[in-house]
Formats: structure tokens, sequence, C-alpha cells
């Protein structure tokens, strides 16, 4: 999946990661309260690549129809992409390469699956249902978080509507409540920041119209590493500025 995706990416990204990607299977010792995958960065002296983690405690609790959009989250072009090209880039201070904006990040793994899905990559109906089954896991997401951090719901009551609303096993259901017990807003932050790449994005195309490239676009939101949702639509802003600025130059 990894290795069809990265050779088919060609129309929509000029920038591509040098550091390579492996998937590893994650510590035994620590599967059964881990997730069903997730990312690590690459060394930052280049000596190891960037590792997609599978957990392979229940397997059977993994359906192969979400295999795809858990490869594009996590992997290609969501997380090491991002990540990997950011700690790549030159002139930019440590922590503007290693800086834990989650909106932002989370982001744009979210907006990876939609991308990769947009672009023709899920043909497969069973992988689409895969795609949309996240979608509703996201929204879920967003209930528990606040209905914990803001309704005080109770432990039990979280899991309880995750169950009933996902059709995720107990075990993936228990490990994500426990995780937004103890990381406020962090669940939310992932779909804030999908929806603001989206509109960023048809916010270029309705300004730029013929003269918006999505390779364009996505040097613009990958170049400048993690940042701020609002710093990100400065960044827009002045790329559309610019584009528009370069054409009138033309014209005259």
């Amino acid at each position: 999946i990894l290795d069809e995706v990265n050779a088919g990416l060609g129309e929509a990204f000029r920038i591509r990661p040098e550091a390579g990607m492996e998937v590893v299977r994650i510590p035994e010792f620590k599967e059964k309260t881990a997730p069903g995958a997730y990312y690590q960065q690459p060394a930052i002296d280049g000596s190891r690549p960037g590792r997609f983690y599978a957990n392979l405690y229940d397997i059977k609790a993994t359906p192969k129809y979400g295999m795809r959009t858990l490869a594009y989250h996590e992997g290609i072009p969501g997380h090491h992409f991002q990540i990997a090209v950011a700690m790549e880039l030159e002139g930019m201070p440590l922590i503007r390469k290693m800086a834990p904006f989650t909106a932002y990040i989370e982001g744009w793994a979210l907006y990876s699956e939609r991308l990769a899905w947009e672009l023709g990559f899920q043909k497969d109906p069973f992988d689409n249902i895969g795609r949309l089954q996240a979608e509703l896991f996201r929204a879920v997401r967003l209930v528990v978080d606040t209905g914990i951090h803001h309704s005080r719901w109770t432990r039990e009551q979280a899991i309880d509507y995750m169950k009933k609303n996902t059709g995720m096993s107990d075990r993936d259901v228990t490990a994500e409540i426990e995780r937004y017990i103890v990381m406020p807003g962090q669940a939310t932050a992932y779909k804030v920041g999908m929806m603001k790449i989206l509109e960023l994005r048809e916010k270029a195309k309705s300004a730029l119209g013929d003269k918006f490239n999505l390779r364009d676009f996505h040097d613009v939101v990958l170049k400048n590493g993690a940042v701020p949702l609002d710093i990100l639509e400065t960044l827009v802003d002045r790329y559309i500025a610019d584009k528009n600025n370069a054409e009138a130059k033309a014209k005259v």
C-alpha cells in the first residue's frame, strides 16, 4: 500500500522527504494498551528512518478494509511526509522543525486520508468504507473528548458511547478513552485541523481559479513545519497574494 501511494503522488506533491520509512511491530510489552498503529519520526542525524508501528496484539480486530486509510494517515502522505519534511528543512531553528502543534500535525494526517481517496487510491468500495468508518471515529472523538472534559462524563460513559457508535473492539475503545482522559483536547484537534486545511485549500482554489496548483499548495503547507492554524492561514493568504501579484506583473 505504501509503495503504491508513494509512487503515485507526482501530481500532488513536489516536495518529498529524503528519509525512508519502514514498517515494524509495536513492542510486545506495550501492545495491549497501544493504539492500532503510530508513527515515529526519523532520527535527527539520519541514522534511522521513519517508522510505521503496527499493533499485532489482536490482529483480527483490525479490519483489512481499514488498512489503506491507516497507512495514508500514519505513513504516506500523512505523518511521514509532514514530520520528515519538517525535520529536513534547511535554515529552520530546531524548535520549528520539532514543534508539537497537534491540530496541524494530526489535521494533516486526516487530510491525507481524504486526499488519497480524492486521488483515486481507494478504488475498492470496501477501502472507502474504511475511510468513512475512520471519519465516523473522528466524529465520535469530538463527542467523547468534550463529554469527558466539559460535561464531566465518567470513563464508563465515554467507553459506552464510543462502543455503541463506532463498532470498535472493547480493547481499542478502552485504550482510546483512557488516552483522551489524560490528554484534554487532543482528540478534538484532529478534526479541527483537517477542516482548516480543507477550508484553506478551497479558499486558495476560489481565489486563484485556474492558477491554483495542488503541488504549490502542499509546498506552502509542508515547507514551514508545524504551525498554529492561524499562522497557517496567514501563510496561505500570502501564497494567494504572491500568485496574484506575479500574474499581474506578467500582464504588465
